[in-house]
């Protein structure tokens, strides 16, 4: 039976949809994060829906943006709006802070913001790396049209092209566009994968997929749908060891992300310039 992983509500200033980490399984492939944005609007003049700057480490973070827009600004002095089809990659390595914010004309203009954010899990040899980023405008991404079906192909390798996003070991994010009484049957061999129903009605091997759930695939899996969906296929090589979270924290040891709240209390990361307002670390108990 296909492992299908239901969402949690989260509220961080707007509605998220959560899939991972999971109590049921913690990540698929590199992707240990895995948040439905939206759709939300937000009020002109006020702040709400912005998300104020915050630490990471041993990871990087995804954006994708089905509508809206938001402001990227981080400590490497990096300021980047993200517009729908774009791919903002953040790598925190040993640390870095960013905020996300929503650029003042998507408020003005009432414009939905809807999107996926995802944080891949580093390698064990690469976690305390260098934090670096690197931003993939919508027309670098490669896209694919077939006759039963149309696909972005975000990160990685898939049928005959490859993106130019470049991650710390082999993953594949692909948003696919499935017509109507149609089916695919994902080919990555070595790769763990999941598929995530944006919208639409959706079976794999058989089995109903609701919206907004995550199925975690087997070997040989078909997806099917009756009257077209939506579906973001997302997963990779699976990485070696345990991996810890602790907030906005990813590591190999526990060690790690304590020392990392500590670091972050004690004012011991780089802040984005020109911004003041910041995230304390949540208390727990």
């Amino acid at each position: 039976m296909t492992l299908i992983i239901p969402p949690r509500t989260q509220e961080i200033g707007f509605t998220v949809k959560r899939l991972l980490p999971s109590r049921l399984k913690q990540r698929v492939g590199p992707f240990i994060f895995v948040d439905h944005m939206g759709p939300a609007h937000f009020e002109a003049g006020t702040t709400a829906g912005d998300v104020r700057q915050h630490p990471h480490i041993g990871l990087a973070t995804v954006t994708y943006l089905f509508t809206g827009a938001m402001m990227h600004r981080d400590s490497l002095g990096f300021n980047q709006r993200v517009e729908p089809g774009a791919i903002n990659l953040m790598t925190a390595g040993n640390g870095i802070v960013h905020s996300e914010r929503l650029p003042e004309d998507v408020r003005e203009q009432d414009k939905t913001v809807e999107g996926i954010q995802t944080w891949l899990a580093l390698p064990t040899e690469v976690e305390d790396c260098e934090p670096s980023f690197a931003h993939y405008p919508a027309d670098v991404i490669p896209s694919v049209n077939l006759p039963t079906m149309s696909v972005e192909v975000l990160i990685g390798e898939a049928f005959g092209v490859t993106s130019p996003v470049k991650t710390a070991s082999p993953t594949t994010y692909l948003d696919i566009a499935l017509g109507a009484d149609s089916q695919y049957s994902p080919d990555f061999p070595g790769q763990e994968l999941a598929v995530y129903v944006v919208f639409g009605n959706v079976t794999v091997n058989g089995e109903e997929v609701s919206e907004f759930h995550l199925a975690v695939l087997d070997e040989n899996a078909t997806i099917a749908t009756v009257s077209g969906a939506r579906l973001m296929l997302l997963g990779g090589e699976p990485l070696a060891g345990e991996r810890f979270i602790l907030w906005n924290f990813v590591a190999s040891s526990r060690e790690k992300v304590r020392a990392a709240g500590e670091r972050w209390t004690n004012g011991g990361f780089a802040m984005v310039a020109g911004e003041t307002d910041w995230i304390p670390l949540p208390t727990v108990g």
